[in-house]
């Protein structure tokens, strides 16, 4: 069956006419966060309800019409828009955005999806407990999007990715039933793990409407360091220090090339990027350098050169001179072991907020500098020097004056490699042409150091083709058999993840 005027009726029905958008501008539901695609929806329909959701699904289902759940539409792999056919339903999770429980008891809170990350974050904190999911988008991503495309950000190295701080879901299948799996259980032995299979999913098997989601108490102190290392190598020599001094207090272990913060600081300079001029071995004597916003002396100084800048987050249960002593230990023996030349602690929550306002901030100073090709990759923390020197080597011997952004998760192994055209080229001819080409060298570097083309942002669309080149057969057959064994119409966000 096909859309008719009756099925717009009865989607109107179900959530009231104000609630089905068809007319006007839909940019905001059909444009993908990164204008790497535009789709023309069917209809963007916004229920209020569980209910509601599985009475679209089903109008859906019985129309043949597919469905493209999508939350603050802030994905990265362009798989939460409408394709062009004008043949899709966009199904917007905004409105269900309530928190529904927290038991401090438990350790859980029970969210919508709809809810915004950092509103779910607020409320934990009100109750006296920390969410601790946290990535540049938060003011606006929802916590089903996170969910469902398994979302990482700057804390995984303690607490995990969001499948890690997940419990349970509340899901409506691609048959409109409910799965009531909203379970605050740790321990639940009863068969297939039907939460971790729908979380990663990208609204592929089922929509995901409300989750149970882990709580933490919130640490007596949590203090932030910026330090300057010399090479990759040593980053990752300074990540061991870090999990030998700080355990797992560690909450935070980030890596910016310095090519990522001169743009930073080109495009943002009153974010006062710390370190960011110290290009070369400073033939002079160790200067010490202010913080961000004044006030915060560095620990030690050196006259290595800096390559790369490292923020290390330590989350302390004792208290802050706890902390502090702890941070000290660790950057004087770094000092001692030469992987660091620089470093500042921040002395105020706000510094603390500047520090990471400058990492989160590379994504838009690379976004003004000019269209750029984007990688979301995972290695073993191990071979990631290798792997950058490999890779770096191979794109300046392909593709001269290439400008390679590297920064990323190094405390869980995920790098954000992005290549960037030459200074003065034409960035989106850049794209257009060199995007397979450059995509095809990066990947194919990923496979030979067995890591992962996709780390945390999904596959979305944009993966689709690449999947079969670099996942098992086995792995695809196994994906494909649970789509058709969940959705058999293929209504549910086709073409994304695997294609039928």
């Amino acid at each position: 069956m096909t859309a008719t005027p009756e099925f717009l009726d009865t989607l109107r029905q179900i959530t009231g006419a104000a609630y089905v958008l068809c007319d006007g501008d839909l940019s905001a539901y059909t444009q993908d966060w990164r204008k790497r695609a535009q789709g023309v929806a069917l209809a963007v329909v916004r229920p209020a309800s569980v209910g509601e959701v599985a009475a679209i699904v089903k109008a859906c289902a019985a129309a043949g019409v597919s469905l493209v759940p999508q939350g603050g539409n802030t994905g990265l792999a362009v798989g939460s828009v409408p394709d062009e056919s004008g043949t899709q339903v966009v199904l917007s999770l905004q409105r269900m955005n309530a928190v529904r429980a927290i038991d401090g008891d438990n350790l859980t809170m029970t969210v919508e999806a709809g809810c915004i990350l950092q509103s779910l974050q607020d409320a934990a904190e009100k109750a006296g407990f920390l969410f601790p999911l946290s990535l540049a988008a938060e003011g606006s991503c929802t916590i089903g999007g996170n969910l469902a495309t398994n979302a990482g950000g700057t804390q995984v190295v303690r607490y995990g990715n969001a499948r890690d701080l997940c419990l349970g879901l509340e899901v409506v299948t691609a048959q409109g039933d409910i799965w009531h799996g909203l379970s605050g259980l740790r321990k639940d032995n009863t068969g297939y793990d039907l939460t971790d299979l729908f979380i990663g999913s990208e609204g592929t098997l089922g929509i995901i409407t409300a989750a149970t989601l882990k709580l933490y108490p919130q640490p007596a102190a949590r203090l932030t360091a910026w330090a300057a290392v010399p090479s990759m190598e040593a980053a990752v020599t300074l990540l061991g220090l870090a999990h030998q001094h700080l355990g797992a207090g560690l909450t935070g272990f980030e890596v910016m090339g310095q090519f990522a913060l001169s743009l930073v600081d080109k495009h943002f300079p009153q974010l006062r990027v710390p370190f960011v001029e110290a290009q070369a071995a400073s033939a002079g004597p160790p200067q010490a350098r202010p913080a961000p916003s004044g006030g915060s002396e560095p620990h030690a100084v050196g006259s290595v050169g800096v390559a790369y800048c490292v923020l290390l987050e330590n989350s302390d249960h004792e208290s802050e001179a706890h902390a502090r002593s702890q941070f000290e230990r660790l950057l004087e023996t770094a000092f001692e072991n030469g992987c660091v030349s620089d470093a500042v602690v921040a002395e105020s929550i706000a510094q603390a907020h500047q520090l990471w306002h400058i990492r989160e901030s590379i994504p838009l100073a690379q976004a003004e500098e000019g269209l750029n090709i984007k990688h979301d990759i995972s290695i073993a923390v191990s071979r990631i020097p290798e792997f950058v020197r490999t890779t770096d080597a191979l794109l300046q011997q392909n593709i001269a004056g290439v400008r390679l952004v590297n920064f990323g998760h190094l405390g869980d192994g995920n790098l954000h490699y992005n290549v960037q055209a030459p200074e003065g080229g034409d960035a989106k001819a850049f794209l257009r042409d060199r995007e397979d080409e450059v995509n095809t060298l990066v990947y194919d570097s990923v496979a030979r150091f067995e890591g992962s083309i996709s780390a945390e942002h999904g596959v979305g669309s944009l993966k689709t083709d690449k999947l079969p080149v670099y996942k098992s057969p086995v792995a695809l057959s196994m994906m494909r058999a649970i789509k058709l064994g969940l959705d058999p119409q293929n209504i549910m966000n086709p073409g994304r993840i695997v294609k039928l």
